[in-house]
């Protein structure tokens, strides 16, 4: 059984740091693409920033970059998104995916991801 667990959200004010992680287990994810998702209420679901399987690609939302940044550790199933400069409209709740297509390429298409987390919420106050 596939499962992703995010953790490291919270509550941080305008300006704060955080970072976000999420462990896999279940399935090899080592050869997939790993992104980051968020979606705040009444908002569809968007991508923040996805990494290919050895970190040597990756793609971010433009409303993010310069601030987050997203890595990987295929040793521990892991993908982490650093997030600095928070901003009120950061809050979110944030779910990591896993790819399905072996050595792809990063992307924001909802299609290309088969395994999702539970999410972790972010609230960032102003």
């Amino acid at each position: 059984q596939v499962q992703l667990v995010e953790s490291g959200g919270g509550l941080v004010q305008a300006g704060g740091s955080l970072r976000l992680s999420c462990a896999g287990s279940g399935r090899i994810f080592s050869s997939y693409v790993m992104g980051w998702f968020r979606q705040a209420p009444g908002r569809e679901r968007e991508l923040v920033a996805a990494v290919d399987w050895n970190g040597s690609s990756t793609v971010y939302a433009d409303s993010v970059k310069g601030r987050f940044a997203i890595s990987r550790d295929n040793a521990k199933n892991t993908v982490y998104l650093q997030m600095n400069g928070l901003k009120p409209e950061d809050t979110a709740a944030y779910y990591c995916a896993v790819g399905w297509i072996r050595f792809g390429t990063p992307s924001g298409r909802d299609n290309d991801y088969s395994d999702w987390g539970q999410g972790t919420q972010v609230t960032v106050s102003s």
